[in-house]
Protein backbone atom coordinates (compact mmCIF):
# COMPACT_ATOMS: atom_id res chain seq x y z
CA UNK A 1 0.00 0.00 0.00
CA UNK A 2 1.20 3.34 -1.07
CA UNK A 3 2.25 5.97 1.65
CA UNK A 4 -0.87 8.48 1.08
CA UNK A 5 -3.35 5.08 1.04
CA UNK A 6 -2.04 4.30 4.58
CA UNK A 7 -2.08 7.51 5.52
CA UNK A 8 -6.00 7.94 4.54
CA UNK A 9 -6.96 4.71 6.01
CA UNK A 10 -5.51 5.66 9.72
CA UNK A 11 -8.14 8.57 9.87
CA UNK A 12 -10.72 6.10 8.63
CA UNK A 13 -9.49 3.30 11.09
CA UNK A 14 -9.08 5.81 14.18
CA UNK A 15 -12.72 7.37 13.39
CA UNK A 16 -14.07 3.74 13.02
CA UNK A 17 -12.64 2.36 16.69
CA UNK A 18 -15.24 5.05 18.27
CA UNK A 19 -17.54 4.30 15.66
CA UNK A 20 -17.86 0.39 16.62
CA UNK A 21 -17.93 0.66 20.64
CA UNK A 22 -21.74 0.69 20.23
CA UNK A 23 -22.36 -2.00 18.01
CA UNK A 24 -19.82 -4.14 20.32
CA UNK A 25 -21.95 -3.60 23.74
CA UNK A 26 -25.44 -4.20 21.81
CA UNK A 27 -24.66 -5.69 18.33
CA UNK A 28 -27.90 -5.72 15.77
CA UNK A 29 -26.85 -7.93 12.68
CA UNK A 30 -29.13 -8.07 10.37
CA UNK A 31 -29.67 -11.15 7.47
CA UNK A 32 -29.94 -9.66 4.00
CA UNK A 33 -30.45 -11.58 1.12
CA UNK A 34 -30.02 -10.36 -2.49
CA UNK A 35 -32.67 -9.91 -5.42
CA UNK A 36 -30.47 -12.94 -7.06
CA UNK A 37 -30.59 -14.78 -3.59
CA UNK A 38 -26.76 -13.71 -2.21
CA UNK A 39 -27.10 -13.60 2.18
CA UNK A 40 -24.93 -11.36 3.67
CA UNK A 41 -24.72 -10.35 7.80
CA UNK A 42 -25.40 -6.56 7.85
CA UNK A 43 -24.91 -4.18 11.31
CA UNK A 44 -26.46 -1.04 9.94
CA UNK A 45 -23.89 1.97 11.33
CA UNK A 46 -24.11 6.12 10.41
CA UNK A 47 -21.59 6.95 12.70
CA UNK A 48 -18.90 7.22 10.37
CA UNK A 49 -19.06 7.55 6.66
CA UNK A 50 -17.22 4.06 6.10
CA UNK A 51 -18.25 0.51 4.69
CA UNK A 52 -16.10 -2.52 5.60
CA UNK A 53 -17.01 -5.49 4.29
CA UNK A 54 -15.54 -8.92 5.12
CA UNK A 55 -16.06 -12.57 2.71
CA UNK A 56 -14.71 -16.14 2.73
CA UNK A 57 -15.08 -18.65 0.32
CA UNK A 58 -14.47 -22.23 1.75
CA UNK A 59 -11.18 -23.88 0.37
CA UNK A 60 -7.90 -21.90 1.20
CA UNK A 61 -4.28 -24.16 0.81
CA UNK A 62 -6.83 -27.71 1.13
CA UNK A 63 -7.54 -26.79 -2.47
CA UNK A 64 -3.65 -26.24 -3.60
CA UNK A 65 -2.82 -28.97 -5.87
CA UNK A 66 -0.97 -31.91 -4.36
CA UNK A 67 2.50 -30.97 -5.83
CA UNK A 68 1.39 -27.25 -6.20
CA UNK A 69 1.14 -25.70 -2.11
CA UNK A 70 1.08 -22.22 -2.14
CA UNK A 71 -0.97 -21.52 -4.91
CA UNK A 72 -4.17 -19.93 -2.92
CA UNK A 73 -1.09 -18.09 -0.95
CA UNK A 74 0.41 -16.47 -4.23
CA UNK A 75 -3.35 -15.85 -5.71
CA UNK A 76 -3.94 -13.48 -2.79
CA UNK A 77 -1.74 -11.03 -3.70
CA UNK A 78 -2.44 -11.48 -7.71
CA UNK A 79 -6.31 -9.96 -7.31
CA UNK A 80 -4.95 -6.56 -7.69
CA UNK A 81 -2.77 -6.79 -9.51
CA UNK A 82 -5.01 -5.59 -12.49
CA UNK A 83 -8.29 -7.20 -13.32
CA UNK A 84 -10.79 -6.66 -16.77
CA UNK A 85 -9.05 -3.89 -18.59
CA UNK A 86 -7.20 -2.31 -16.23
CA UNK A 87 -3.83 -3.00 -15.85
CA UNK A 88 -1.98 -3.14 -12.94
CA UNK A 89 -1.20 0.06 -12.19
CA UNK A 90 -4.05 1.59 -13.18
CA UNK A 91 -5.96 -0.81 -10.97
CA UNK A 92 -3.58 0.39 -8.18
CA UNK A 93 -4.17 3.91 -8.85
CA UNK A 94 -7.89 3.98 -8.58
CA UNK A 95 -7.76 2.13 -5.48
CA UNK A 96 -5.21 4.82 -4.11
CA UNK A 97 -7.52 7.72 -5.86
CA UNK A 98 -10.63 6.51 -4.06
CA UNK A 99 -8.44 5.90 -0.74
CA UNK A 100 -9.96 2.29 -1.06
CA UNK A 101 -8.31 -0.61 0.62
CA UNK A 102 -8.48 -4.68 -0.60
CA UNK A 103 -6.66 -7.18 1.06
CA UNK A 104 -7.06 -11.08 0.70
CA UNK A 105 -5.70 -13.62 3.04
CA UNK A 106 -5.91 -17.79 2.78
CA UNK A 107 -5.41 -20.06 5.46
CA UNK A 108 -5.77 -23.88 5.22
CA UNK A 109 -9.90 -24.15 5.09
CA UNK A 110 -10.90 -20.54 3.65
CA UNK A 111 -9.38 -17.95 1.21
CA UNK A 112 -10.73 -14.60 3.00
CA UNK A 113 -11.15 -11.30 1.16
CA UNK A 114 -12.01 -7.39 3.00
CA UNK A 115 -13.00 -4.33 1.50
CA UNK A 116 -13.21 -0.71 3.29
CA UNK A 117 -14.44 2.59 1.34
CA UNK A 118 -15.96 5.69 2.55
CA UNK A 119 -19.39 5.44 2.15
CA UNK A 120 -20.15 7.88 -1.21
CA UNK A 121 -16.81 6.16 -3.33
CA UNK A 122 -19.25 2.78 -2.46
CA UNK A 123 -19.87 2.14 -6.37
CA UNK A 124 -16.07 2.70 -7.38
CA UNK A 125 -15.53 -0.06 -4.79
CA UNK A 126 -17.89 -2.29 -5.07
CA UNK A 127 -16.95 -2.08 -9.46
CA UNK A 128 -13.18 -2.61 -8.75
CA UNK A 129 -13.79 -5.39 -6.19
CA UNK A 130 -16.26 -7.29 -9.00
CA UNK A 131 -13.61 -6.85 -11.56
CA UNK A 132 -10.79 -8.66 -9.35
CA UNK A 133 -12.89 -11.34 -8.32
CA UNK A 134 -14.77 -12.10 -11.97
CA UNK A 135 -12.32 -10.76 -14.33
CA UNK A 136 -8.66 -11.27 -12.64
CA UNK A 137 -6.06 -10.76 -15.14
CA UNK A 138 -2.90 -12.54 -14.38
CA UNK A 139 -0.62 -10.84 -16.59
CA UNK A 140 3.01 -12.48 -16.76
CA UNK A 141 4.85 -9.46 -15.47
CA UNK A 142 2.37 -9.00 -12.14
CA UNK A 143 3.16 -13.02 -11.80
CA UNK A 144 6.68 -12.58 -11.85
CA UNK A 145 7.01 -9.53 -9.70
CA UNK A 146 4.67 -11.26 -6.96
CA UNK A 147 6.49 -15.02 -7.71
CA UNK A 148 10.01 -13.03 -7.24
CA UNK A 149 8.48 -11.45 -3.96
CA UNK A 150 6.96 -14.37 -2.14
CA UNK A 151 10.11 -16.23 -3.15
CA UNK A 152 12.45 -14.16 -1.26
CA UNK A 153 9.85 -14.42 1.52
CA UNK A 154 10.45 -17.96 1.78
CA UNK A 155 14.22 -17.88 1.79
CA UNK A 156 13.68 -15.43 5.15
CA UNK A 157 11.60 -18.03 6.53
CA UNK A 158 13.87 -21.13 5.51
CA UNK A 159 16.38 -20.22 8.38
CA UNK A 160 13.39 -18.30 10.72
CA UNK A 161 12.88 -21.17 13.57
CA UNK A 162 9.34 -20.12 13.75
CA UNK A 163 8.37 -20.98 10.69
CA UNK A 164 10.52 -24.01 10.39
CA UNK A 165 8.99 -25.44 13.70
CA UNK A 166 5.44 -24.92 12.00
CA UNK A 167 5.96 -26.39 8.85
CA UNK A 168 7.65 -29.68 10.66
CA UNK A 169 5.00 -29.67 12.95
CA UNK A 170 2.64 -29.94 9.86
CA UNK A 171 3.95 -32.06 7.88
CA UNK A 172 4.55 -34.23 10.87
CA UNK A 173 0.87 -34.24 12.17
CA UNK A 174 -0.91 -34.96 8.88
CA UNK A 175 1.37 -36.88 5.96
CA UNK A 176 -0.33 -37.17 2.80
CA UNK A 177 -2.63 -34.93 4.23
CA UNK A 178 -3.28 -31.32 2.15
CA UNK A 179 -3.12 -29.81 5.84
CA UNK A 180 0.29 -31.27 5.84
CA UNK A 181 1.42 -29.26 3.01
CA UNK A 182 3.31 -25.60 3.64
CA UNK A 183 0.38 -22.73 2.84
CA UNK A 184 2.66 -20.77 1.09
CA UNK A 185 4.52 -23.41 -0.77
CA UNK A 186 7.71 -24.29 -1.26
CA UNK A 187 10.61 -22.20 -3.59
CA UNK A 188 9.92 -25.65 -5.75
CA UNK A 189 6.39 -25.59 -6.11
CA UNK A 190 6.17 -21.71 -6.22
CA UNK A 191 8.74 -22.00 -9.51
CA UNK A 192 6.12 -23.82 -10.96
CA UNK A 193 2.31 -22.38 -10.86
CA UNK A 194 1.64 -20.16 -13.48
CA UNK A 195 -1.83 -18.30 -15.32
CA UNK A 196 -3.50 -22.17 -15.83
CA UNK A 197 -3.21 -23.07 -12.44
CA UNK A 198 -4.57 -19.41 -10.85
CA UNK A 199 -7.76 -18.95 -13.07
CA UNK A 200 -8.54 -23.05 -12.37
CA UNK A 201 -8.22 -22.35 -9.20
CA UNK A 202 -11.07 -18.95 -9.24
CA UNK A 203 -13.12 -20.77 -10.99
CA UNK A 204 -13.71 -23.89 -8.74
CA UNK A 205 -13.55 -22.10 -5.28
CA UNK A 206 -15.32 -18.84 -6.10
CA UNK A 207 -18.67 -19.69 -6.08
CA UNK A 208 -22.03 -18.22 -4.68
CA UNK A 209 -22.97 -21.48 -2.39
CA UNK A 210 -19.46 -21.17 -1.14
CA UNK A 211 -19.65 -17.44 -0.09
CA UNK A 212 -19.54 -16.10 3.32
CA UNK A 213 -20.45 -11.89 3.42
CA UNK A 214 -20.54 -9.77 6.48
CA UNK A 215 -21.25 -5.71 5.67
CA UNK A 216 -20.50 -3.16 8.52
CA UNK A 217 -20.66 0.69 8.23
CA UNK A 218 -23.04 3.11 6.73
CA UNK A 219 -24.94 1.51 4.20
CA UNK A 220 -28.74 -0.42 4.24
CA UNK A 221 -30.22 -3.25 3.63
CA UNK A 222 -31.17 -2.51 0.17
CA UNK A 223 -27.92 -1.30 -0.96
CA UNK A 224 -26.09 -4.49 0.83
CA UNK A 225 -28.81 -6.36 -1.45
CA UNK A 226 -27.53 -4.54 -4.84
CA UNK A 227 -24.12 -5.25 -3.95
CA UNK A 228 -24.42 -8.76 -3.22
CA UNK A 229 -25.43 -9.07 -7.19
CA UNK A 230 -23.56 -6.23 -8.47
CA UNK A 231 -19.90 -7.52 -6.87
CA UNK A 232 -21.09 -11.63 -6.45
CA UNK A 233 -23.70 -12.20 -9.08
CA UNK A 234 -21.43 -13.11 -11.44
CA UNK A 235 -19.46 -15.94 -10.21
CA UNK A 236 -20.50 -19.89 -10.76
CA UNK A 237 -23.99 -21.16 -8.35
CA UNK A 238 -21.74 -23.91 -7.47
CA UNK A 239 -18.35 -24.42 -6.06
CA UNK A 240 -15.81 -27.27 -7.28
CA UNK A 241 -14.04 -28.20 -4.67
CA UNK A 242 -11.83 -31.64 -4.37
CA UNK A 243 -12.95 -33.76 -1.03
CA UNK A 244 -10.63 -33.11 1.64
CA UNK A 245 -10.77 -36.32 4.02
CA UNK A 246 -10.94 -36.02 7.77
CA UNK A 247 -7.15 -35.69 9.24
CA UNK A 248 -5.95 -37.93 12.15
CA UNK A 249 -3.35 -36.46 13.96
CA UNK A 250 -0.13 -38.13 13.98
CA UNK A 251 3.09 -38.39 16.43
CA UNK A 252 1.83 -37.86 19.54
CA UNK A 253 3.98 -38.66 22.21
CA UNK A 254 6.55 -38.00 19.33
CA UNK A 255 9.70 -34.98 19.98
CA UNK A 256 11.27 -33.97 16.66
CA UNK A 257 14.40 -31.98 16.90
CA UNK A 258 15.47 -30.09 13.65
CA UNK A 259 18.85 -29.20 14.12
CA UNK A 260 19.30 -25.14 13.46
CA UNK A 261 22.68 -22.58 15.11
CA UNK A 262 20.61 -20.49 17.36
CA UNK A 263 21.09 -19.16 20.40
CA UNK A 264 17.71 -20.18 21.51
CA UNK A 265 15.32 -23.31 20.64
CA UNK A 266 11.91 -22.92 19.29
CA UNK A 267 9.21 -25.31 20.32
CA UNK A 268 5.79 -25.91 18.66
CA UNK A 269 2.94 -28.81 20.26
CA UNK A 270 -0.31 -29.90 19.71
CA UNK A 271 -2.75 -32.82 20.92
CA UNK A 272 -6.19 -33.60 19.46
CA UNK A 273 -8.85 -31.09 20.29
CA UNK A 274 -12.48 -30.50 19.57
CA UNK A 275 -14.64 -29.20 16.81
CA UNK A 276 -16.08 -25.90 17.01
CA UNK A 277 -19.77 -27.48 17.28
CA UNK A 278 -18.86 -29.85 19.45
CA UNK A 279 -21.13 -29.03 22.62
CA UNK A 280 -18.20 -29.18 24.97
CA UNK A 281 -16.21 -26.60 22.98
CA UNK A 282 -16.91 -23.20 25.02
CA UNK A 283 -15.83 -25.38 28.07
CA UNK A 284 -12.41 -26.21 26.22
CA UNK A 285 -12.28 -22.85 25.60
CA UNK A 286 -12.45 -21.60 28.86
CA UNK A 287 -10.29 -24.66 30.36
CA UNK A 288 -7.14 -23.86 28.01
CA UNK A 289 -7.37 -20.42 28.49
CA UNK A 290 -6.62 -21.35 32.53
CA UNK A 291 -3.91 -23.59 31.46
CA UNK A 292 -2.55 -21.87 29.07
CA UNK A 293 -4.61 -19.59 26.93
CA UNK A 294 -2.02 -16.82 26.90
CA UNK A 295 -2.81 -14.67 29.97
CA UNK A 296 0.07 -13.78 32.63
CA UNK A 297 -2.42 -16.40 35.29
CA UNK A 298 -1.62 -19.57 32.70
CA UNK A 299 -0.66 -22.27 35.43
CA UNK A 300 2.20 -22.53 32.07
CA UNK A 301 3.37 -18.92 32.22
CA UNK A 302 3.32 -19.24 36.04
CA UNK A 303 5.73 -22.80 35.97
CA UNK A 304 7.20 -21.43 33.31
CA UNK A 305 8.38 -18.22 33.17
CA UNK A 306 7.06 -16.41 36.60
CA UNK A 307 8.19 -19.52 39.19
CA UNK A 308 11.69 -20.95 36.75
CA UNK A 309 12.32 -17.90 34.58
CA UNK A 310 12.76 -20.77 31.32
CA UNK A 311 10.99 -18.59 28.58
CA UNK A 312 9.73 -15.12 28.07
CA UNK A 313 6.54 -16.54 27.30
CA UNK A 314 4.55 -19.78 27.07
CA UNK A 315 0.96 -20.22 25.18
CA UNK A 316 -1.91 -22.61 24.09
CA UNK A 317 -4.57 -22.56 22.09
CA UNK A 318 -7.70 -24.08 20.62
CA UNK A 319 -7.37 -24.37 16.57
CA UNK A 320 -10.80 -26.45 15.19
CA UNK A 321 -10.56 -27.28 11.72
CA UNK A 322 -12.96 -28.14 9.27
CA UNK A 323 -11.31 -31.52 8.96
CA UNK A 324 -9.25 -31.76 12.06
CA UNK A 325 -9.52 -30.21 15.87
CA UNK A 326 -6.31 -29.19 17.81
CA UNK A 327 -5.28 -27.80 20.45
CA UNK A 328 -1.72 -26.02 20.23
CA UNK A 329 1.19 -24.35 21.95
CA UNK A 330 4.34 -22.40 21.22
CA UNK A 331 7.13 -20.96 23.17
CA UNK A 332 10.97 -20.68 23.02
CA UNK A 333 13.82 -20.64 25.67
CA UNK A 334 17.37 -21.48 26.32
CA UNK A 335 19.05 -24.63 24.33
CA UNK A 336 19.92 -25.92 27.68
CA UNK A 337 16.52 -25.38 29.07
CA UNK A 338 14.83 -26.97 26.85
CA UNK A 339 14.23 -30.37 27.93
CA UNK A 340 13.01 -28.95 31.31
CA UNK A 341 10.97 -26.94 30.31
CA UNK A 342 9.26 -29.38 27.77
CA UNK A 343 8.94 -31.13 30.62
CA UNK A 344 7.03 -29.00 32.40
CA UNK A 345 4.40 -28.18 30.10
CA UNK A 346 3.82 -31.94 29.72
CA UNK A 347 3.40 -32.42 33.51
CA UNK A 348 1.05 -29.71 34.29
CA UNK A 349 -1.50 -30.48 31.25
CA UNK A 350 -0.98 -33.90 32.87
CA UNK A 351 -1.80 -32.86 35.95
CA UNK A 352 -4.59 -30.01 35.23
CA UNK A 353 -5.67 -33.18 33.04
CA UNK A 354 -5.97 -35.23 36.43
CA UNK A 355 -7.14 -32.45 38.87
CA UNK A 356 -8.79 -29.78 36.85
CA UNK A 357 -9.59 -26.24 37.40
CA UNK A 358 -9.90 -25.36 41.01
CA UNK A 359 -13.38 -22.76 41.51
CA UNK A 360 -10.98 -19.59 41.42
CA UNK A 361 -9.52 -19.78 38.50
CA UNK A 362 -12.66 -21.05 36.55
CA UNK A 363 -14.21 -17.70 38.04
CA UNK A 364 -11.06 -15.37 37.24
CA UNK A 365 -11.14 -17.23 33.25
CA UNK A 366 -15.15 -16.85 32.85
CA UNK A 367 -14.92 -13.04 34.24
CA UNK A 368 -12.01 -12.01 31.84
CA UNK A 369 -13.76 -14.04 28.59
CA UNK A 370 -16.61 -12.47 29.11
CA UNK A 371 -15.00 -8.94 29.66
CA UNK A 372 -12.79 -9.03 26.86
CA UNK A 373 -15.18 -10.62 24.58
CA UNK A 374 -16.22 -6.75 23.16
CA UNK A 375 -12.48 -6.01 22.48
CA UNK A 376 -13.19 -8.47 19.17
CA UNK A 377 -15.58 -5.56 18.26
CA UNK A 378 -14.13 -2.30 18.97
CA UNK A 379 -13.40 -1.47 15.12
CA UNK A 380 -16.05 -1.95 12.14
CA UNK A 381 -13.24 -4.42 10.68
CA UNK A 382 -13.56 -6.65 13.40
CA UNK A 383 -16.80 -6.99 13.52
CA UNK A 384 -16.88 -7.78 10.12
CA UNK A 385 -14.40 -10.30 10.73
CA UNK A 386 -16.28 -12.20 13.77
CA UNK A 387 -19.38 -11.94 11.61
CA UNK A 388 -17.80 -13.65 8.58
CA UNK A 389 -15.83 -16.84 11.11
CA UNK A 390 -19.29 -16.95 13.01
CA UNK A 391 -21.22 -17.61 9.54
CA UNK A 392 -18.25 -20.02 8.76
CA UNK A 393 -18.89 -21.78 12.24
CA UNK A 394 -22.02 -22.01 11.51
CA UNK A 395 -23.30 -20.31 15.02
CA UNK A 396 -26.38 -18.32 14.19
CA UNK A 397 -26.89 -14.79 13.65
CA UNK A 398 -27.62 -14.13 17.26
CA UNK A 399 -24.82 -16.03 18.56
CA UNK A 400 -22.56 -12.69 19.53
CA UNK A 401 -25.99 -11.64 22.13
CA UNK A 402 -25.80 -15.35 24.11
CA UNK A 403 -22.15 -16.24 23.76
CA UNK A 404 -20.86 -15.07 27.19
CA UNK A 405 -24.08 -16.27 28.35
CA UNK A 406 -22.37 -20.26 27.31
CA UNK A 407 -19.00 -18.92 29.13
CA UNK A 408 -21.07 -18.10 32.14
CA UNK A 409 -22.90 -21.18 32.26
CA UNK A 410 -19.77 -23.77 32.28
CA UNK A 411 -19.69 -25.40 35.65
CA UNK A 412 -16.91 -26.48 37.58
CA UNK A 413 -18.05 -30.65 36.97
CA UNK A 414 -17.61 -29.23 33.13
CA UNK A 415 -14.52 -27.85 33.25
CA UNK A 416 -12.72 -30.76 35.03
CA UNK A 417 -14.42 -33.34 32.99
CA UNK A 418 -13.54 -31.60 29.82
CA UNK A 419 -10.04 -30.80 30.75
CA UNK A 420 -9.35 -34.48 31.59
CA UNK A 421 -10.87 -35.44 27.86
CA UNK A 422 -8.47 -32.30 26.32
CA UNK A 423 -5.42 -32.84 27.93
CA UNK A 424 -4.46 -36.36 29.13
CA UNK A 425 -3.80 -37.49 25.53
CA UNK A 426 -0.58 -35.66 25.06
CA UNK A 427 1.44 -33.73 22.21
CA UNK A 428 3.21 -34.27 19.05
CA UNK A 429 6.11 -31.88 19.77
CA UNK A 430 8.85 -29.55 17.65
CA UNK A 431 11.91 -28.58 18.62
CA UNK A 432 14.52 -26.64 16.30
CA UNK A 433 17.67 -25.20 17.47
CA UNK A 434 20.38 -27.51 19.29
CA UNK A 435 18.02 -28.22 22.66
CA UNK A 436 21.22 -30.09 25.41
CA UNK A 437 20.38 -33.68 26.03
CA UNK A 438 17.23 -34.08 23.35
CA UNK A 439 17.05 -35.69 19.60
CA UNK A 440 14.06 -36.68 16.85
CA UNK A 441 12.82 -40.07 17.97
CA UNK A 442 12.36 -39.04 21.92
CA UNK A 443 9.21 -39.99 23.45
CA UNK A 444 7.57 -36.88 25.50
Amino acid sequence: MTRSRTLAFVGLLAGCFFAALPVARATTVERVVSPGGIEAWLVHDKTVPMIAVEYAFRGGSSQDPADKPGLAHLLTTLLDEGAGDLKSAAFQQKLEDKAIKMSWASDRDDFRGSLRTLSDRKDAAFDLLRLALTSPRFDADAIERMRTQLAAQLRRESVDPNQIASNAWWAAAFPGHPYGRPPKGTLESLAKLNVDDLRTYVAHVFARDNLKVAVVGDIDAAAVGQMLDRVFGALPAKAQLVAVPKATLHGVGDINVIDLDVPQATVSFGGVGLPRKHPDFVTAYVVNHILGGGSFTSRLYQEVREKRGLAYGVSTFLYPMDEAALVMGWTATRSDKTKEAIDIIQKEAKRFAADGPTAEELAQAKDYLVGSYALRFDSSSKIAQQLVQIQLDDLGIDYINHRNAQIEAVTLDDAKRVARTLFEGGYLTTVVGRPKGMSTGQRG
